[in-house]
């Protein structure tokens, strides 16, 4: 009965979930049909992109976008000639040429694809490749991303901090408060991939590496699932957060190297010197491609996952019939399941890959 009526609770929530999610795009596609229509009356049949909505929806931001023409600014920090400036997202105005434009301390600022240049003519210049020629001041801004990836490190360190404080209470007894939700995952994570792939005799030195990973991804892959705050921020289906995490564990896995790691790297034992001096390129490849493959795989799989999601409720709008719709949130349920998996997935196997590539850095000569 338990398991019954917890799937029921899930089938319920993941109903919900999706409903919310297709009345909110609903929300935004009659917001800019109606915009189309004030701009452009000639117009009577506007085709729906469907590719700029999905690429608005998974790309960064400098606000919140709730529903309609709502939206929550993000602050704008620049350091421009002209020393700091900041100003709130929600300052920049419409350009006559589409671009949003803002004007501080003598100097006007214009927002292209999301990015932030100086215009000193109020004009973006373009080249023959279509890239703005404009100077680019330095953007420290706190965009939708870096404002959910800056929330998802505090909510750790409290739920980490809170399970802490309940060790000291309880001593060796049980767990309480959110330490018992805590206690199994970690005693997987040290159990199952830290001390088979790293050994008992070092395995300690990198476990709080391997947690930290676990959850950091696990944590922003469930933030991107979620319609209302954070409203769906795509943290890890950004590249540059997937480099980051593969440059992490490319800068531990090779400082950890030993004696016999670089050995095998650019000398191969037992075999002739002709050989060795043909896999040491090899090796040398083989150790840049293992986080690039770390990198690619957490980007790729939660990036399809959302698109999945976006392309089967855009059909709705492409196909303008009602009787599509069924269908549609039969598959968005579907595929909102295997996602919250792969929430879970994609943080194990990042995390399993990197004790392994660990485990051989640091592994003894037989």
């Amino acid at each position: 009965m338990k398991l019954t009526s917890f799937i029921k609770n899930v089938a319920l929530s993941l109903i919900l979930f999706i409903s919310f999610s297709v009345s909110i795009f609903s929300q935004e596609h009659n917001s800019s049909e109606k915009h189309s229509e004030t701009s452009h009356e000639q117009e009577k049949d506007s085709k729906f992109d469907i590719t700029s909505m999905i690429m608005h929806h998974i790309s960064d931001s400098h606000s919140f976008h709730v529903a309609g023409d709502f939206s929550v600014p993000l602050p704008i920090i620049l350091w421009t000639e002209k020393g700091l400036v900041t100003f709130m997202s929600n300052e920049f105005h419409h350009n006559d040429d589409g671009t949003h434009i803002v004007e501080k301390k003598g100097i006007k600022f214009a927002k292209f694809h999301n990015k932030i240049y100086q215009v000193d003519n109020g004009v973006i210049t373009l080249d023959d490749k279509h890239h703005p020629t404009n100077t680019k001041p330095l953007d420290f801004s706190i965009t939708k991303n870096v404002f959910v990836l800056l929330l998802s490190v505090l909510l750790l360190l409290l739920a980490f901090g809170a399970a802490g404080r309940s060790y000291k209470k309880t001593g060796t007894g049980a767990p309480k408060g959110i330490a018992k939700f805590l206690e199994p995952l970690v005693i997987f994570i040290r159990d199952e991939i830290a001390i088979p792939n790293i050994g008992e005799k070092h395995y300690r030195k990198y476990i709080p590496l391997l947690l930290t990973i676990f959850f950091f991804v696990w944590l922003n892959n469930i933030f991107g699932l979620i319609p209302f705050f954070p409203f769906a921020a795509n943290v890890s289906g950004n590249i540059a957060f997937t480099l980051t995490l593969a440059v992490i564990v490319f800068i531990v896995v090779n400082l950890s190297g030993n004696k016999n790691y670089w050995k095998h790297i650019f000398w191969m034992p037992g075999v002739p010197v002709p050989m060795k001096i043909f896999l040491a390129p090899i090796e040398v490849i083989g150790m840049i491609v293992k986080p690039v493959s770390l990198m690619i795989r957490l980007f790729a799989n939660i990036t399809a996952g959302h698109i999945i999601v976006l392309s089967l409720i855009g059909l709705i709008f492409v196909l303008k019939t009602i009787w599509v719709a069924p269908v549609s949130v039969a598959f968005t349920l579907f595929i909102s399941v295997i996602e919250i998996l792969v929430t879970a997935i994609q943080a194990y196997i990042f995390t399993m890959l990197t004790s392994l590539y660990i485990g051989a850095a640091i592994e003894e000569e037989h």
